[in-house]
């Protein structure tokens, strides 16, 4: 009998080939491929490539993947600190290049940096602060499940059974550990009856909300309904939909959220049509540093990924200029509220967020 897809787990680690086991989500959902990352060349392809991708799997891939480049680094002879941490730190630099709207990379990586020196400063040799990195990563890990079981009960408060949901991309499981962020609430209802009605915009270019969302919904029974992006606003004006759930990449410290391009548009409708437009983030993307969505650098990918990538043949001129931004910035004043696993942030989301922050 075939696994369903949410039988796997989306990140882990095999300690016994030092390695990162990840699903090849680019194969998604023809076939389910299980690859293992052993570089950081690898590791940074995975990321970089969407191979692994949304926000948290991110963060718990770059805790493992530099987790395992410690361990590389130890084996191959690098015993005092000095030439440790040196080689340390130019993994991390590599690494954290690969996807640089994704705040969780940086985060997840700066959180082992802070490791390492911690454990330094305690006398600890070089094999024992990598013993503690590798526990450190696997605590992200299982923070990271237990961050979006707590996301989906704040969000699951916010609705009621039977309700019709939107999503847009993929914030699913396939893009954390375990539950998602948009989609916990969900997943959570679907445990408890709830019986909801979901539509999965496609997301174009990449099409994750057709190739991951719809799929892993799909598969876990809900009543999932794929849709083109440009059907929202029927969908809505219809009155099938009576709350947004999207996932986001960097929240800033106004409330304004990066997320999959086209989000912004989505909540443009929710609005017109009073919708409620809920942004569910782990506070580990909320970036207190940066003060507006206009300071979040937007990863610019290639043309490739719109006039060809899932074409037998190119569907564009040759030679015509594209303009293929990953992501988008929803502004603060679209948003009804932030849902994070400490509480629900509401306007003026510079209070409120500050507010939950632990």
């Amino acid at each position: 009998m075939n696994k369903s897809i949410l039988e796997y787990e989306t990140v882990d680690i095999d300690e016994n080939d030092n390695s990162v086991i990840i699903i090849d989500q680019t194969k998604l959902p023809g076939r389910t491929e299980i690859i293992k990352l052993r570089t950081a060349q690898e590791i940074w392809d995975a990321i970089y490539l969407l191979k692994v991708r949304g926000a948290p799997a991110i963060g718990v891939s770059a805790a493992f993947g530099i987790y395992v480049l410690a361990k590389q680094i130890l084996q191959n002879g690098a015993g005092n600190f000095e030439d440790f941490y040196g080689k340390f730190q130019q993994q991390k630099d590599f690494l954290n290049s690969a996807r640089p709207t994704a705040v969780n990379l940086s985060w997840a990586l700066n959180r082992m940096d802070g490791v390492c020196m911690k454990a330094h400063e305690e006398g600890k040799n070089v094999a024992e602060i990598v013993e503690i990195l590798g526990r450190e990563a696997k605590e992200i890990k299982d923070e990271d499940i237990r961050v979006c079981r707590a996301i989906g009960e704040n969000g699951l408060s916010l609705v009621k059974p039977g309700d019709g949901i939107l999503t847009h991309c993929n914030a699913g499981q396939l893009a954390t550990c375990k539950y998602g962020t948009a989609t916990a609430p969900i997943y959570l209802g679907q445990e408890k009856g709830y019986h909801f009605r979901v539509f999965a915009d496609e997301t174009r270019p990449l099409l994750q909300g057709a190739r991951l969302t719809a799929y892993e919904l799909h598969s876990a029974g809900v009543d999932v309904t794929l849709i083109c992006d440009n059907m929202s606003a029927m969908v809505m004006k219809k009155g099938w939909v009576n709350a947004v759930f999207v996932g986001c990449d960097r929240v800033a410290a106004n409330g304004d959220t990066a997320n999959k391009i086209g989000t912004s548009v989505v909540a443009a409708v929710a609005k017109r049509y009073g919708i409620p437009f809920y942004v569910c983030a782990p506070f580990s993307t909320i970036d207190f540093d940066t003060p507006t969505g206009e300071d979040i650098y937007i990863e610019q990918r290639p043309a490739e990924e719109v006039t060809r990538m899932w074409y037998k043949e190119p569907m564009a001129p040759e030679g015509v200029k594209v303009f293929n931004p990953a992501f988008d910035v929803t502004d603060h004043e679209l948003i009804t509220a932030i849902v994070t696993e400490h509480g629900i942030a509401r306007a003026p989301f510079e209070k409120s967020l500050a507010e939950l922050r632990k």
